[in-house]
């Protein structure tokens, strides 16, 4: 699939700001909604809401997460370079070859990466970067001709495997540099990036704002009209865009949901979503979508791709262990909650 492609398709998954049209201002606060989106950050569409006094205030603060979005976006980035940034992609094009000096936010991620792959038992695991190349290059090519569609062949993935794991990734605190001891080793960080720089990005950021990228939700507390949460909805695997399972309410709290009807490709009638699980190293089928609600993003993100792989009861331990609740919608349609989660719906 064409990376430009990615970028509607992607924005999905699986969360929408529900009510974001222009609203009357209130006359004790003044103040207006305003929104904006952007389509050049983690190849998906970032969309940020909120209030203020005038469109030129809102834009200021708005430019303001751009600019820190845009940061991440290049440190985390697996396809590109960048003039005078060390990042992911440099990582993989001096695997075997010396270790990259890394900014600090590179390093705390791979950390946080490698705790977590511990945490999930192995379901998250940003070394599975040449499997998921296998993977990603069969999309492509089915984007670009469907006839030609194909799954990538089991003794290619099974090779591909001999290069992933964290013994092969060496984190040099100290040096702040980064090095993959295996020429064939790739890091490929997309089911964690986003939901870490959202964290990041949010953990300073001025209060009372919706952020969505690529459907990676952030309240940074409640509506400053209302002073109630704001409300997001949970897209139906079945129904539209604006085909909600649920609506439910979110005040410091991260969103994030993992599905297998966004980021498809088809072939001999049969779909497979980018999800790879890395015990079978196929698209995982268990469920349609997993959706997650944390207060830290960047676990949030972890979590929904765990939870989308994981049985039931193995997602609910892991909850857990983060304070975290989750909705999980199966092939049939049935939905099934964990103890908390119907707290927060609206309806």
């Amino acid at each position: 699939m064409k990376r430009g492609l990615l970028i509607i398709v992607a924005a999905a998954i699986l969360l929408s700001a529900v009510g974001c049209t222009a609203v009357t201002p209130d006359n004790d606060t003044n103040l207006n909604r305003y929104s904006a989106q952007y389509i050049t950050l983690f190849d998906t569409v970032t969309t940020i809401i909120g209030y203020a006094e005038n469109e030129t205030a809102f834009k200021a603060v708005a430019q303001e997460f751009y600019d820190e979005f845009e940061y991440y976006h290049k440190l985390y980035n697996v396809y590109d370079s960048f003039d005078g940034i060390n990042n992911i992609k440099t990582i993989n094009d001096m695997a075997g070859i010396e270790p990259v000096k890394v900014d600090s936010p590179v390093i705390e991620l791979l950390q946080f990466c490698k705790n977590m792959n511990e945490e999930t038992d192995g379901t998250v695991d940003v070394t599975m970067g040449s499997v998921l190349l296998l993977w990603h290059d069969a999309r492509e090519q089915s984007a670009d001709d469907p006839n030609s569609a194909y799954i990538p062949d089991a003794e290619a993935l099974q090779e591909a495997v001999k290069h992933t794991g964290f013994d092969k990734l060496v984190i040099d605190e100290a040096n702040s540099t980064v090095f993959l001891t295996d020429p064939l080793a790739r890091l490929d960080v997309g089911a964690v990036a986003k939901g870490y720089a959202v964290e990041r990005v949010c953990e300073h950021s001025p209060r009372g704002f919706l952020i969505s990228v690529g459907g990676n939700v952030k309240a940074t507390g409640a509506n400053p009209v209302t002073n109630e949460p704001w409300v997001v909805g949970i897209q139906d695997p079945d129904g539209g865009p604006n085909d909600y399972v649920h609506t439910i309410y979110t005040e410091n709290t991260s969103v994030v949901t993992s599905g297998d009807y966004q980021r498809f490709f088809t072939v001999d009638g049969v779909s497979y979503n980018h999800i790879i699980d890395p015990a079978t190293r196929f698209p995982a089928t268990r469920w349609r979508a997993v959706t997650v609600l944390c207060l830290d993003s960047g676990i949030a993100d972890v979590l929904s791709t765990a939870l989308f792989i994981l049985p039931m009861d193995k997602g609910k331990q892991l909850l857990e262990l983060y304070n975290a609740e989750a909705l999980w919608i199966e092939a049939s349609g049935d939905v099934h909650y964990s103890d908390g989660f119907k707290a927060f719906i609206k309806r």
